[in-house]
């Protein structure tokens, strides 16, 4: 059984026993519950993960307010929640999507460990990636596979190794790709992602509609499309094989290196339109950085992880 087809009937199963493990979600751990005073209808906050694994939420005053949810993963956007945890029975992870009052609507059950999550901006479409061990075509490394998940259709797009894939304008079909880092548009149909193959990775832009997958541009990981929707961050390879985040601008296609000089293994955010935000290592806070490459990282919030702006 090779790996895509392991990661459907894996997805498959959780979607024919859907109705009940839902329900046994919500019983585990109820929407007051989850909420515990974290409004993700508040604009202007931040959601982040603390350092106790439990979502908490930044005020612009600087107040913050923790919650009982408890995600390795957290994204909220258009009052749609996506929170990537632990299940204990059975073992293994899923992807809760959560609601404005941070209900249970939809658990998806993953084959792997959560690494990004993302929701577009209307709240509509939901997205995941997920570390995999043991399936691998390079001995010894793990691989990664990216999901979406719409929630006005119900459809799931289980894994993005479904779409047609075009790198430099030719079909490519090497057994080795592997997805992540998804990032949404506005329209609710495009979305850019990464993929890898061999040692080099691409930024790509796909197309929900068509299930089509194109290349933009090499060594570029973990997009995050900007507010206005012209630049895209990522991080980029440097030639000490150090990932140093970056900005393209999608109309000129100028890329800006920014302030930041950590290796940062993180799928920033935009806060605004100006500012980048992102985790550094070992949850050491999260940080901010100018989008045009001037100024220098500045704290926003000690011992959190995978912020979201609201």
């Amino acid at each position: 059984m090779n790996r895509k087809t392991a990661g459907i009937l894996a997805i498959t199963a959780v979607l024919v026993l859907g109705g009940g493990y839902v329900a046994w979600s919500a019983w585990r751990q109820s929407p007051a519950s989850a909420a515990g005073g974290l409004d993700v209808t508040k604009r202007g906050s931040l959601l982040y993960v603390g350092a106790d694994g439990r979502v908490a939420q930044r005020a612009q005053n600087g107040t913050t307010t923790t919650g009982d949810l408890r995600c390795l993963r957290v994204y909220s956007a258009g009052g749609t929640t996506s929170c990537m945890r632990t299940v204990a029975v059975p073992a293994g992870f899923e992807t809760v999507v959560l609601g404005k009052s941070l209900e249970p609507l939809r658990t998806i059950r993953v084959d792997g460990t959560p690494s990004r999550t993302r929701v577009s901006a209307s709240g509509r479409l939901v997205a995941w990636t997920v570390f995999r061990t043991g399936d691998s075509y390079q001995p010894g490394r793990f691989s990664t596979t990216a999901g979406i998940y719409d929630t006005q259709s119900k459809r799931l797009y289980g894994s993005l190794e479904d779409f047609a894939l075009t790198i430099d304008g030719q079909p490519y079909d090497k057994p080795d790709v592997n997805y992540w880092g998804v990032t949404f548009a506005a329209d609710d149909r495009t979305f850019y992602a990464t993929v890898g193959s061999g040692d080099r990775t691409w930024l790509l832009r796909g197309d929900l509609a068509t299930r089509s997958l194109t290349s933009v541009r090499e060594n570029a990981e973990c997009p995050s499309l900007s507010p206005d929707g012209t630049r895209v961050a990522y991080k980029k390879k440097d030639q000490d094989g150090q990932w140093r985040l970056t900005v393209l601008d999608l109309k000129a296609g100028t890329e800006t290196p920014l302030a930041e000089t950590m290796n940062i293994d993180d799928q920033q955010v935009w806060l605004d339109n100006a500012t980048i935000g992102y985790g550094r290592p070992q949850n050491a806070g999260v940080y901010a950085v100018p989008a045009d490459g001037s100024g220098a990282p500045t704290l926003v919030q000690a011992r959190a992880s995978s912020p979201s702006p609201l």
